[in-house]
């Protein structure tokens, strides 16, 4: 009677597994962002220099989205597209000649919108197993107003793409950190889950026990 729900949790303990043995992966992003945006606050910087410094870390983020599995099919192409979306942005910012300021702001700001979008879909997504799906919504609501900010004012000045970079760095870094540690966790996660309908099952009034013939005939 039990062998299909215990497929799926084996199916679903495996995915958890897979996604779990990659947390130090999203730690490391987590700490490279945070430093990346020190370094945009602390450094003077010119147009071209920031220019490359932003489309080096899209790359990375982009790498980074690309090997990054996830809970269901439309996860993981969620997953691919933005990690290419982001490779394709920090190339086009680094080689563009010359990129000014409304270059730089436009990619920068359509960049955070996409990618937060993408992950505000995967929180949802993951909200039935991870109880700390929430993590996933507060990066991708930190990513998408930075890039309605950074594509409102197109020709702001260099401090104000400064600003919107490195708050984005550093707050999505630090998310993300926390985030690896409950990724590390997930599949105690999915257990629980599992477990949770057996608890309830247990704590229902007792029912007189069937008869031994009915017990033998339903398994």
């Amino acid at each position: 009677m039990n062998t299909l729900p215990n497929i799926g949790h084996r199916l679903s303990r495996e995915a958890a597994e897979s996604i779990a043995r990659n947390w130090w992966m999203v730690l490391v992003n987590g700490l490279a962002l945070v430093v990346a945006g020190v370094l945009v606050f602390s450094i003077d910087w010119s147009v071209r220099s920031l220019a490359t410094f932003i489309g080096a870390l899209f790359i990375l983020e982009g790498v980074s989205y690309a090997l990054t599995t996830g809970f269901g099919a439309r996860v993981r192409q969620g997953s691919v597209v933005a990690g290419l979306l982001s490779i394709a942005a920090g190339v086009v910012i680094i080689v563009w000649p010359g990129p000014g300021l409304t270059a730089l702001a436009i990619v920068l700001g359509s960049w955070l919108i996409v990618v937060g979008t993408l992950t505000i879909t995967g929180a949802f997504a993951a909200r039935r197993i991870m109880s700390n799906w929430w993590l996933l919504l507060i990066m991708g609501l930190l990513e998408v107003p930075l890039g309605v900010l950074a594509l409102a004012d197109p020709g702001a000045t260099l401090a104000a793409i400064v600003t919107v970079g490195g708050i984005w760095a550093v707050a999505v870094g630090v998310t993300r950190i926390v985030f690896a540690f409950e990724v590390r966790k997930l599949p105690e996660e999915v257990d629980k889950a599992w477990t949770a309908p057996a608890t309830n099952v247990s704590a229902r009034p007792a029912v007189p026990a069937p008869a031994p013939t009915a017990v033998a005939n339903g398994r």
